[in-house]
């Protein structure tokens, strides 16, 4: 759900600058994307195409895209991507706007079940970007080989002394605890929660417990010792595997037994993007199949875009990037909270991170 490599990313109150200064600008198109999620040479091709200039301004987490564009990016920016379980909420927000499907012929690419997600039926407002899982990370060296199962994070008999982490973001968490308890993944019962909160809380409190860690610089951590075992991203996984394939030789991947997060960036225009028609181009030009092939076989992330499936590098079509068919059927979207619930959970969290 968050991409990947935010730890390279920028600060979002100079993105905002950036931004400001470009989005005057008819010949420009500005970009508001997850850091190290697109292939240069795929804005270079669309420049040239197009005799424009991409800015490309990043964001670190949901939340933070949400509060920029609450703050003026709304104004500001073109193309954003958010991941599906926000989508509901920034078009609730009235935030962005309906895509036009005339402008986006490529739309036709997509496989079907991302033409038409419960997150934004029809695609109303939304168009698939790349997909991927959330999963378990662990160093076999320090743990040994260890099953499928979140039981590494929750369970202190199976994980008395190595060093563990949890992701900063509250829903991604408690949905792995609810699935650890039993619950499912996508658990929205506020009584499951709040066990779940409590399982989070007694994690917390052991003396093994590193801190509340994002799942991009998680992995660089792993490499270096300072933790065991974590919550993770597929394809920053093997991206940095395939980079440093000796430092991660004992570092596992798997998607636990008890469920996981299936999750999927999208592309979105702001209401009030300054130059609407160039970002319905990008879009469209983003979902070709040549282009989304390029994506993928950079990002390391699966694509929605059926007409590049043949034009994927292999390495894509299998585990980790690929689940197999046994792993899809403990997969499950983070539920997109609206109003009464969404505000439970963030001051359940709260509550979590305060004490």
């Amino acid at each position: 759900m968050l991409s990947r490599f935010s730890v390279f990313g920028v600060l979002a109150a100079g993105a905002l600058v950036i931004a400001s200064t470009a989005s005057a600008q008819s010949d420009r198109l500005v970009l508001l994307n997850w850091s190290q999620y697109i292939d240069p040479a795929l804005i270079e091709a669309f420049e040239d195409e197009h005799d424009v200039e991409v800015v490309e301004n990043f964001f670190n987490s949901n939340g933070e895209l949400f509060s920029m564009l609450q703050a003026g990016g709304v104004r500001q920016y073109d193309v954003i991507v958010p991941s599906n379980y926000f989508v509901p909420r920034l078009i609730e927000a009235g935030l962005v706007q309906p895509l036009d499907h005339d402008r986006i012929p490529n739309l036709n690419n997509l496989m079907e079940e991302f033409r038409d997600p419960g997150y934004d039926p029809n695609s109303e407002f939304s168009a698939a970007y790349q997909w991927g899982t959330t999963g378990l990370v662990y160093d076999r060296a320090a743990l040994g080989e260890q099953p499928a199962s979140w039981s590494v994070l929750f369970d202190e008999s199976v994980n008395p002394d190595a060093p563990f982490a949890l992701p900063e973001d509250g829903q991604v968490t408690l949905g792995v605890a609810c699935a650890w308890l039993g619950h499912g993944y996508d658990c929205t019962d506020r009584d499951e929660l709040e066990e779940a909160a409590r399982l989070v809380l007694e994690a917390k409190d052991r003396r093994n417990f590193a801190g509340f860690i994002q799942g991009t610089p998680v992995l660089q951590q792993l490499v270096r010792g300072s933790v065991s075992a974590a919550i993770t991203y597929n394809g920053d996984y093997l991206f940095f595997k395939t980079d440093d394939p000796e430092g991660y030789a004992d570092i596992e991947f798997v998607i636990p037994e008890e469920g996981a997060e299936f999750w999927v960036d999208t592309m979105m225009i702001p209401a009030e993007a300054p130059n609407a028609a160039l970002a319905h181009t990008f879009i469209n030009y983003i979902l070709d199949a040549q282009v989304g092939a390029q994506l993928s076989n950079w990002t390391y992330y699966s694509s929605p875009n059926e007409a590049a499936l043949p034009m994927l590098d292999e390495v894509l079509q299998n585990p980790p990037v690929t689940p197999t068919d046994e792993e899809m059927e403990v997969l499950e979207f983070t539920p997109s909270l609206l109003g009464e619930d969404l505000r439970f959970m963030q001051q359940l969290w709260r509550e979590v991170e305060s004490r």
